[in-house]
């Protein structure tokens, strides 16, 4: 443990509990698991306090477990200059919840947030321009959900004779098949050329 990071986890903690929910270090990095509702409170409080100064907002991702209630997780990695250290926020949400915006701590949350928006669905309230950013405008879905299909809805094509691009239903061109994962020495049965010699006794005095 990074008596640091731990003392470092503390001060953050007793400055605002009702913020923080838990603190944690993984792989040598300090992790925090904050309310939702609180988000832009912490974030300007480790923006802003001396003995944090985390200044640069480096990301903004999400993480997808269907399983959960609260499927998504919302996660900012932070980076002090000032004291050559890094934090990991996360929050938690659901399908429905919005997630409060932090564009007007860090500027660069804008394309941060619509690139989450776009790959997760996950809304954030309060942003001034939350639209598609790395997908078409009318992309239907998020595709980084784990329940999105690998193969998407729709295909892209430029049509000749329409003189545009045209989006067509995706039709898969292969059967479903079903593999049985043998190697090819186990799975096959006929006998290939050479292999007789295999078979053959070995020679006198050998």
């Amino acid at each position: 443990m990074n008596q640091a990071l731990q003392d470092l986890g503390d001060y953050i903690a007793a400055a605002l509990p009702e913020a923080v929910k838990e603190v944690q270090q993984q792989h040598d990095e300090l992790a925090i698991l904050a309310r939702r509702s609180s988000i832009r409170q912490l974030l300007k409080f480790l923006r802003d306090d001396s003995q944090t100064q985390f200044k640069v907002l480096v990301d903004i991702c999400g993480a997808d477990y269907p399983d959960r209630d609260e499927r998504f997780d919302v996660v900012y990695n932070l980076l002090s200059v000032k004291h050559n250290q890094r934090i990991r926020v996360k929050i938690v949400t659901d399908e429905a919840s919005a997630v409060p915006t932090v564009v007007e701590l860090f500027s660069c949350a804008g394309w941060l947030e619509r690139e989450t928006w776009d790959l997760y669905g996950i809304f954030f309230e309060g942003h001034p321009d939350l639209r598609r950013l790395l997908t078409d405008y009318g992309f239907e879905g998020h595709p980084l959900r784990k329940d999105f299909p690998l193969t998407g809805h729709v295909e892209v094509r430029y049509d000749q004779q329409q003189k545009r691009v045209v989006y067509d239903p995706v039709k898969l061109t292969q059967d479903f098949r079903n593999f049985d994962f043998l190697s090819p020495w186990e799975g096959m049965t006929r006998q290939l050329p050479g292999d007789e010699k295999a078979e053959q006794p070995p020679a006198e005095g050998e």
